[in-house]
């Protein structure tokens, strides 16, 4: 059957101002969260995850792209994502992960945003109110550290023990002033030739 969901939220934060100095341009960051119940909860040991996974990912998926997207304004605003989970106490971090490490889930996101990377992650376990942080990195290049950020909000009431947490989270651009440069700066100062992928 498809998760049995509690309540929906959407995060937004948006700085304009960071280290003292403006921001060129602001950055949103936004998250989307659904509280659903476990579905394996109360059933002891369950050897084969796959049923309620095929039952409930593809809607999650579904659900929360459609949320970011609301807030972001389109899939050409979104240039960093990443995804979280986040079970109860009474729940195994297989069952966090389960729905998230599926392309029934992420599919939905990464299709809808034309992206070439994978989405960054965490799954753990924890009780209501524990931080729902999500790594984000830019939708088509790992190495654009500018885009290595964080999402991070907490929901006072979940999850419940037999609840998990599922959400996908996005940025509109890069961290303000970032100056770190990129990996590939890192790679050709340490002699690596970028042209031929063996030496990377």
């Amino acid at each position: 059957m498809p998760a049995l969901i509690r309540k929906t939220l959407t995060f937004v934060e948006t700085t304009l101002i960071e280290g003292g100095k403006a921001a060129p341009v602001p950055l949103t960051l936004i998250g989307a969260a659904a509280v659903i119940r476990n579905p394996w909860a109360g059933q002891g040991f369950v050897e084969d995850l796959k049923p309620a996974i095929h039952d409930a990912a593809p809607g999650l998926g579904e659900l929360l792209t459609h949320m970011i997207l609301d807030a972001a304004g389109g899939a050409a605003k979104v240039e960093a994502y990443g995804k979280a989970a986040i079970v109860g106490l009474d729940g195994e971090v297989e069952h966090a992960s389960a729905l998230i490490h599926t392309l029934r889930f992420g599919n939905h996101y990464r299709q809808a945003l034309g992206a070439k990377t994978y989405l960054a992650f965490t799954n753990i376990r924890g009780a209501a109110n524990t931080p729902v942080m999500i790594p984000l990195m830019d939708k088509h290049d790992e190495g654009r550290r500018s885009h290595y950020l964080t999402v991070h909000f907490a929901i006072p009431d979940a999850p419940a023990a037999d609840e998990i947490v599922v959400a996908l989270g996005a940025a509109t651009g890069g961290r303000p002033h970032h100056r770190i440069g990129d990996r590939y700066q890192d790679l050709k100062d340490l002699g690596h030739d970028l042209e031929n992928p063996a030496s990377v």
